[in-house]
């Protein structure tokens, strides 16, 4: 596949644009976790597309895999931070309940 000269990748574009979305996704029910993969593997594949065609856009895919990794990595922490309140709360509860 041979690119016209001075064209940005397609994919490159929907990886940055869902990486600044995918945040926003958590509030509105459109589903941030989706919008990372989608922008991650948009990335990936915007990447390999760039590198055979010579097309423009490797720093788009790049931000849009950087975005969604530290997104990725943020929301696990979150995750991870919460289930440890839960437990925490839980096993307070149960101490006070018990009189322990």
């Amino acid at each position: 596949m041979v690119a016209a000269p001075g064209q940005t990748n397609t994919l490159a574009v929907v990886s940055l644009v869902t990486a600044i979305i995918a945040p926003f996704g958590h509030f509105t029910g459109i589903g941030g976790l989706t919008l990372t993969i989608v922008s991650i593997v948009t990335g990936h594949m915007a990447r390999r597309q760039i590198r055979q065609t010579g097309e423009r856009g490797d720093g788009f895919a790049l931000a849009g895999l950087i975005i969604s990794y530290v997104h990725l990595a943020l929301s696990a922490l979150l995750l991870i931070f919460f289930f440890g309140l839960i437990i925490a709360a839980f096993a307070a509860f149960l101490a006070a309940t018990t009189g322990h």
